[in-house]
């Protein structure tokens, strides 16, 4: 098992969540898909659980309140070493702070926010919580995706915000940045103009690894998700897009090694 950094140069993908209305059974859903344990995380935002891989921490889940109807999705948090500066500056280079800052109990201070494009996002600055603890096995996240109408004018936002370098592969019909840190790829924004889900919108995907492809999507339906995409091979490996029975969609894939 390969354990994930430390702590995270500000701008890492640091942690993944997902808030829902029904918290026990989307847990049941997780766990038998990803082999997820669970314990309680912190209370502030309302119940939340810490999905944990043989003891390591790997993504969280919580209830939204019931009077709240909120789009139920999958949201990377983003490293800093100072989330009320990070905030400052979403604002000032267009974004959104909806929620935060705030502690998180000792865990941390957190910051919910989106993108000038409408994409929702986490900031996350640790304390005695670092965040996703394990990575490169099945049941991890291992890609962030923003899926986007262009990125040229979100991407000088993420710019903005942390050090990223940008390599950009743009042509008549593809519009795609990788954005790199410290020379390593760390995420990606792909701009699909307008094939962009009118009922979604700009959004961040989560890709999850598994074992098995094929195999994940079928369990994704037979536990009452949905397969929006049949597995495929790609450039980055075998992948799946899919959607849990509350609808938050995520990619599955095998990496590609």
């Amino acid at each position: 098992m390969t354990e994930a950094a430390t702590r995270r140069a500000p701008g890492t993908p640091c942690w993944v969540s997902l808030m829902v209305h029904g918290l026990s059974a989307t847990q049941d859903f997780y766990g038998t898909l990803f082999g997820w344990d669970f314990e309680p995380g912190p209370q502030q935002l309302g119940p939340y659980v810490r999905a944990l891989i043989d003891g390591q921490e790997v993504a969280g889940i919580g209830q939204l309140p019931p009077e709240r109807h909120l789009p139920v999705a999958w949201t990377p948090y983003l490293a800093t070493d100072d989330a009320d500066a990070t905030a400052a500056a979403i604002r000032h280079s267009g974004g959104t702070v909806g929620v935060g800052p705030l502690d998180a109990g000792e865990a941390g201070r957190l910051v919910i926010a989106s993108d000038p494009a409408g994409a929702v996002f986490g900031i996350w600055q640790a304390a005695g919580h670092l965040g996703t603890a394990v990575a490169g096995v099945p049941g991890t996240p291992v890609w962030n995706e923003l899926v986007t109408r262009e990125t040229s004018t979100v991407g000088a936002f993420y710019q903005a915000l942390f050090a990223y370098e940008a390599e950009a592969v743009v042509s008549a019909d593809f519009d795609y940045l990788t954005l790199h840190l410290g020379g390593r790829p760390v995420a990606s924004l792909h701009g699909v103009g307008h094939a962009l889900p009118h009922d979604r919108g700009a959004h961040w995907m989560t890709y999850f690894e598994v074992a098995d492809v094929d195999e994940a999507a079928r369990r994704v339906a037979e536990l009452g998700g949905h397969v929006l995409q049949q597995a495929r091979d790609g450039a980055s490996g075998r992948m799946a897009t899919v959607a849990d029975p509350e609808g938050a969609v995520f990619t599955i894939v095998r990496s590609a090694r």
